[in-house]
């Protein structure tokens, strides 16, 4: 699995990268005024965007309901099948194993996300989750995304 971190010394190659981590971040902040933990998600396919998703955990009382498992779920819809061959995740925060192993099953062609996450994110308790061909990009608008989260968290405690 390539993994490669984000450089804006290369723009030109990664505007479409920064575009579609921004809808994903409009997706976190959906979810954050739903008082949900703000991540979101995009999956494009051949340059379009064919699906959304945000946290919904708390509003449908439902631990699966992760923003990557929205999307997987109305991506294959769209497509009218399982796989995810030749498409791309968006997500502002690096995904948990469980939805790194939906991903790996999907057979997502690549992964962009923002922010790492130390806690929970696969790459610390299951590198090898994913496709052997997924590619994997990190570090995309990592200061916003991190930040989207952190401000929730700040919030909650007060």
């Amino acid at each position: 699995m390539p993994i490669s971190y984000y450089s804006e010394n290369n723009s030109k190659e990664n505007r479409p990268d920064v575009y579609f981590m921004k809808q994903a971040i409009v997706e976190a902040k959906k979810a954050g005024e739903c008082d949900e933990v703000p991540i979101g998600s995009v999956i494009v396919c051949q340059g379009r965007i064919i699906a959304r998703g945000h946290n919904l955990t708390e509003t449908l009382t439902d631990v699966t309901a992760h923003a990557e498992m929205q999307a997987i779920t109305a991506a294959a819809q769209f497509l009218g099948g399982k796989y995810l061959i030749d498409c791309t995740l968006y997500v502002t925060l690096e995904p948990c194993v469980m939805c790194a192993g939906a991903l790996g099953w999907a057979q997502i062609s690549r992964i962009v996300f923002g922010a790492t996450d130390e806690k929970r994110g696969f790459m610390r308790f299951a590198p090898t989750t994913l496709h052997p061909k997924t590619e994997v990009i990190s570090g995309v608008l990592e200061v916003e995304c991190s930040k989207l989260v952190k401000d929730f968290f700040i919030r909650k405690r007060k």
